[in-house]
């Protein structure tokens, strides 16, 4: 089972999405993945902060977009010790700080920053709140993917942030690197398919048959950029919610 109810520092905790739509991106993603939609009372700046649960376990959350220059996009949260020291070793390294270390109610204090290719992510330094209570799970995130412009910079500046080492599991037609501490895999790696593009963290969920969600993203008016294809011990697809936000789809055998 993926229940979880803490998370090793350098670990992957938690996704969420920045939303232009809430109404829009509720409707998508509960009907997509049969999760419950809640609506919490304003937090911080009166942000509105919407928990995704399945079997009354969180497994992401959405926000509404608070630049109008930011498109909806899903981020990846890994779990930190202490918050503050991890925005400033990420400015030490290269990297910098989008969002200063703040409080989230009595969940726990985060920061949202930048590795020095500019992908985007978040440190979570967990109280009330862990990370995700379900994970590795059909209709829960499985995977955290970091799509590069420079992979030897990011086997460095991860490697220095979180201590993860890179190992090759690529083919000769796709250079891929597993994201590992120890020999446990905290995500993957790959060059960006179309080099004009921003490095980013992509975020995959478990499905059981990728065909039948393909289909059901197309009829809820979501778009397939990437059909299903082999990856690894599974097989994959690439997708984009109606609001903009691109996700990935994984079907195969996850870690327990």
């Amino acid at each position: 089972m993926g229940e979880r109810s803490s998370y090793v520092p350098g670990t992957f905790c938690a996704v969420d999405l920045a939303s232009s739509d809430f109404e829009g991106s509720k409707a998508f993603y509960t009907q997509l993945f049969g999760w419950e939609a809640q609506q919490m009372p304003p937090g911080h700046e009166d942000m509105v902060y919407v928990p995704f649960t399945l079997r009354e376990r969180m497994v992401a959350g959405m926000f509404e977009r608070q630049v109008d220059e930011m498109p909806p996009a899903w981020a990846s949260y890994v779990a930190v010790r202490d918050a503050d020291a991890a925005a400033a070793r990420v400015t030490e390294l290269g990297g910098a700080v989008l969002r200063e270390p703040q409080e989230v109610g009595e969940a726990g204090r985060m920061a949202v920053v930048t590795d020095p290719a500019g992908a985007a992510f978040a440190v979570w330094q967990g109280r009330g709140f862990p990370g995700a209570g379900l994970v590795n799970e059909v209709g829960t995130f499985s995977l955290n993917q970091l799509n590069t412009s420079d992979p030897q910079g990011a086997k460095r500046f991860y490697g220095d942030l979180f201590g993860w080492r890179t190992e090759f599991v690529g083919t000769d037609e796709q250079d891929y690197w597993g994201l590992y501490d120890g020999e446990n895999m905290r995500g993957g790696m790959m060059p960006l398919p179309e080099p004009s593009a921003r490095p980013h963290w992509l975020v995959y969920f478990t499905s059981a048959d990728l065909e039948a969600s393909v289909e059901a993203i197309g009829q809820l008016g979501g778009n397939v950029v990437v059909p299903p294809m082999p990856a690894g011990p599974g097989r994959i697809a690439i997708a984009e919610d109606p609001q903009g936000a691109f996700f990935g789809l994984f079907e195969g055998e996850v870690d327990p």
